[in-house]
C-alpha cells in the first residue's frame, strides 16, 4: 500500500473543498510557525504523506533533491547571518559563527523543505479540474489561466522528452557531434516544441469555443458532490486548524531565535497544540488507513 500511487489515495477522492481547506491550513502553518517542534511535525508529516501518496517517486524526490537542498540551506545561512549571543567560533572573514544562526538555518531549511514537499503533494491531489470547480465562478479567467498553466508544464515536459527520444533514434540528439551540430539539433527540437505549442493553443481555443466558453447563460457540469463523509472530514480539519491557530495566537507556539533562543518547550497547552498539529498533518494518512481497513472489513463479509 505504501508504494501505490494516488489513484488509490482515499483523501484525493474527497471533495475539492476538503482538499483545498486542508492544504490551505498546512501551507499557512508551515510558513508561519517557526517553533522547532512544529517544523519537525510539518516536515515529518510532509515526508510521510508524500511517500504514501507517490511511493518510490517521493522517496527519490525527498532524498535526492529535498534533503541536499535542506543541507545546503543549513550551511549557507550561518555564513551570512551572524546574529546571536552565543559565539562558537570566528570564521576566516572575522565574522562570528553563533549557535543561534546555525539553529535558525536548520529551522529555515526545515520550513522550506516542508513547504516544497507539501506543494508536491498538493500538485498530486488538487488537479486543475478541482481548482476550476472551486474558483471558476469567483475568478473564472484567473482560475482558467492558472489551471491551464499548471497543466501545460507537465505536458510540455512529457512532449519534449518524447521529441528528444525520437531525435536520438535518428542520431540528432543534442549530445551528439560538435558544438555547432549540437546547437543545430537543439534548434530543431526547439522548433518542433514551438510548433506543437502553437498547434495545442489553437486546438484548445477551438475546443473552448465549441463548448460555449464565455457565452452568457452557459451551464456547467460537475462530478463533485459534498456528502456526509466530506462534511465530517471538513469539520475535523477546521476543528484541528482553528485549535492550532488559536493556540498559536495565545502564545502556545511562541519561539525566538535571536538574540538568544527562547520559547515554549513544555506545558499542557503547548503539548495539546503539538498533538493537534500532528493530527492535522496526518489527516490524509489516517483517512487512507481508515478507508483501507473499512475496505478489508467489507471484503471479509463477502
Amino acid at each position: 500500500m505504501l508504494w501505490e500511487n494516488n489513484m488509490n489515495d482515499a483523501f484525493s477522492s474527497y471533495h475539492p473543498l476538503v482538499n483545498f481547506s486542508y492544504f490551505a491550513f498546512i501551507f499557512a502553518f508551515s510558513m508561519i510557525f517557526m517553533h522547532p517542534v512544529c517544523l519537525g511535525i510539518s516536515l515529518m508529516g510532509a515526508f510521510i504523506y508524500s511517500i504514501s501518496l507517490k511511493g518510490r517517486r517521493a522517496v527519490k524526490f525527498n532524498f535526492v533533491f529535498l534533503l541536499p537542498m535542506m543541507l545546503v540551506t543549513t550551511v549557507i545561512n550561518p555564513a551570512f547571518n551572524h546574529e546571536g549571543a552565543t559565539i562558537l567560533t570566528y570564521l576566516h572573514t572575522g565574522n562570528p559563527l553563533t549557535l543561534e544562526s546555525i539553529t535558525y538555518g536548520i529551522a529555515a531549511s526545515a520550513m522550506l523543505t516542508a513547504v516544497v514537499c507539501w506543494f508536491s503533494c498538493y500538485n498530486e491531489v488538487m488537479t486543475s479540474d478541482k481548482f476550476v470547480y472551486l474558483f471558476g465562478r469567483i475568478i473564472p479567467a484567473m482560475s482558467l489561466i492558472l489551471s491551464m498553466s499548471l497543466r501545460f508544464v507537465p505536458k510540455f515536459k512529457a512532449r519534449i522528452k518524447e521529441v528528444s527520444q525520437a531525435q536520438r533514434c535518428i542520431g540528432r540528439d543534442v549530445s551528439n557531434g560538435g558544438i555547432i551540430e549540437r546547437a543545430r539539433h537543439g534548434t530543431t527540437i526547439l522548433s518542433i516544441m514551438i510548433t506543437w505549442s502553437l498547434e495545442n493553443a489553437i486546438e484548445t481555443a477551438d475546443s473552448m469555443k465549441s463548448r460555449g466558453y464565455g457565452l452568457t447563460g452557459r451551464t456547467a457540469f460537475s462530478i463533485y458532490r459534498m456528502d456526509g463523509r466530506d462534511k465530517k472530514a471538513l469539520c475535523v480539519i477546521f476543528i484541528l486548524g482553528i485549535f492550532v491557530l488559536a493556540g498559536g495566537i495565545s502564545g502556545g507556539l511562541k519561539w525566538r531565535y535571536f538574540p538568544t533562543m527562547k520559547g515554549k518547550t513544555s506545558g499542557i497547552l503547548s503539548a495539546s497544540i503539538w498533538l493537534a498539529y500532528a493530527g492535522l498533518c496526518l489527516v490524509p494518512v489516517i483517512v487512507d488507513r481508515v478507508e483501507e481497513h473499512q475496505w478489508k472489513v467489507t471484503q471479509s463479509k463477502i
